[in-house]
């Protein structure tokens, strides 16, 4: 006789141990909690507070529950469509307290659930007509939370707060003309520091003065505005500076222990010619340390004068510990070479070389942190240059695991043939500023170009593992204290790694390449792993000079969640 239970005691059966496991969860959440250090990189755990988690851009989460022994068995809890797929899914979510704050094309933002992915309210832009007509449009990276609001910059020139709650506009601050500007918009999310919002737009690529803005958070009353390319004849011969390009186009950190901006800038404008430009072009292609009240210069330092190569200075300011009770600020630039330098002063401590393929230079000074003997563009002349525009790695972002003290991040090993040429006057607004009549991304000289994910001493450049692509990745990586790395392919085949080797624990199949901010966080007890999806921004399209395949690749947007049983 088979023994069978009766309905009632089977579903308390049931709904007790759907009651335990919960309540186990959360307590090995808890426990692991108590366990881990403290500071920042570590604080409030269960949540992605800011664009990267903490100050420090780790991209660090410290929550365990998913690790190395059971990612294997990690599966989607919930998916969410935001509807807007031009360019994919840029952002890097924001969670806070069981809700998630995002963002898509178009300026859509949305509040979710971020246990089930239900939508709890929407906002939708308002935005100008020139919005469509820009170069840089519909793509956002992300939105800022704080101060009881949600913080957009928009695509048509705005700072925009939103009622956390409600999604209601609270206030709009207009900030540039497009039309007067070449379409400066915002791409990524303003930061606060304290009750100020800062920020700055694309135009590196336009013949515009760049410009960095703040706004106090609470009203979107202008604070201050900071011009980056420098009121000096000898930075800038003529009127050069006033077609000088630079800006600040993803977002700066602050740090709050020294009442800090860290905020990186943009190349110099015609990107490829310099023959009206020729002076260092200050503050192009240079990390600034700003005060937050008055936007006035700490320090600065200009990692590529006269740039002439499009090599950025934009990504971000990772800060890790010196080994001597300090910490150092750690940045990449595009130019393929890691700047490791004083957070309080910007001096050099020490230069290490990120690509494996360089000629722009024969190398960077460790000491000084100048170039060595740079080859720039000549006018009417081809050259091969490695890297290429879009860098030794394009702006997603690496990641740092305090337990094991390694970064990880992705790079491109691609070059770019160049002829350089004098700028004629732009008359659309969608136009660049580019100094040029062709360039071609190419593979390396007698190498396939490829690309790879890597783990790195991030002070001193020794390399722990890489693992190849023959697509280079442009997802940015999420670390956790599980001893996982997440990140994702342009094929939309998304990865966790050990950390610790590089070996592939789990792979799913997404369906788009990520482009966006994978994050971790918790809701009662239970971990989740969240990574957007769908292909877009303009770096798949400069790569298909080296890639053609990238052409067939499908685009679309879907934010993916995930979690253990």
């Amino acid at each position: 006789m088979t023994h069978q239970p009766i309905p009632g005691r089977r579903r308390l059966f049931a709904a007790t141990l759907t009651t335990l496991a919960t309540s186990v969860a959360a307590l090995l959440v808890a426990t692991a909690q108590a366990a881990a250090p403290a500071g920042p990189g570590w604080d409030d755990p269960n949540n992605w507070p800011q664009y990267h988690r903490s100050y420090n851009a780790w991209r660090f989460s410290p929550l365990a529950q998913i690790n190395k022994d059971n990612v294997k068995r990690l599966h989607v809890a919930w998916i969410h469509q935001p509807g807007a797929i031009t360019h994919g899914l840029q952002a890097t979510p924001i969670v806070i307290d069981g809700v998630m704050y995002t963002i898509a094309a178009d300026n859509n933002v949305f509040a979710l659930d971020a246990a089930t992915g239900k939508i709890l309210w929407r906002y939708t832009a308002k935005l100008a007509p020139e919005a469509k007509q820009v170069f840089y449009q519909s793509a956002s990276r992300g939105v800022t939370v704080g101060r009881g609001k949600v913080f957009i910059g928009s695509l048509d020139g705005r700072f925009i707060a939103l009622d956390q709650k409600t999604g209601k506009e609270l206030w709009s601050t207009k900030l540039t003309d497009q039309k007067k500007e070449f379409g400066a918009l915002f791409s990524s999310p303003p930061q606060l520091a304290g009750d100020v919002l800062f920020g700055g737009t694309t135009g590196g690529d336009q013949p515009v003065v760049g410009k960095i803005f703040a706004v106090n958070a609470d009203t979107g009353e202008r604070v201050w505005t900071f011009e980056i390319p420098r009121d000096d004849p000898k930075s800038w011969p003529g009127d050069s500076r006033l077609r000088g390009g630079g800006s600040a186009w993803l977002p700066g950190t602050y740090d709050p222990t020294t009442d800090t901006i860290y905020i990186g800038t943009s190349n110099a404008a015609p990107d490829f010619n310099r023959d009206d430009r020729m002076g260092d072009n200050l503050y192009t292609a240079t990390l600034l340390a700003l005060e937050p009240k008055t936007g006035r210069i700490k320090w600065h330092r200009q990692e590529v004068p006269n740039d002439t190569w499009d090599f950025d200075a934009a990504y971000e300011s990772l800060l890790v510990p010196d080994g001597k009770g300090g910490q150092s600020l750690v940045h990449l630039n595009k130019n393929g070479f890691v700047y490791v330098m004083d957070k309080d002063s910007g001096a050099i401590r020490n230069v290490w070389q990120y690509t494996e393929n360089m000629n722009w230079a024969k190398g960077v000074d460790p000491k000084t942190g100048q170039p060595i003997d740079p080859n720039p563009p000549e006018t009417g002349k081809q050259k091969l240059h490695c890297p290429n525009l879009l860098g030794a790695r394009s702006w997603n972002h690496g990641a740092y695991n305090p337990q094991t003290k390694l970064w990880y991040s992705s790079g491109m090993e691609v070059c770019n043939t160049v002829t350089s040429d004098r700028q004629a006057p732009l008359v659309a607004m969608s136009q660049l500023s580019l100094g040029l009549s062709e360039i071609t991304l190419v593979d390396p000289p007698g190498k396939k170009a490829d690309g790879w994910i890597g783990a790195f001493d991030p002070l001193t450049g020794k390399p722990a593992w890489k693992v190849r692509f023959d697509l280079p990745p442009l997802s940015s990586v999420l670390a956790t204290a599980g001893g996982l790395v997440f990140s994702g392919d342009m094929r939309g085949n998304l990865y966790a790694f050990d950390a610790d080797n590089g070996k592939e624990l789990w792979k799913f199949e997404a369906g788009s390449g990520a482009r966006g901010g994978p994050i971790s966080y918790a809701v009662k007890g239970k971990q989740y792993i969240a990574i957007p999806t769908g292909l877009g921004s303009h770096a798949p399209g400069f790569l298909t000079g080296a890639f053609p395949e990238i052409r067939d690749l499908p685009g679309g947007a879907a934010l993916l969640v995930f979690t253990v049983d």
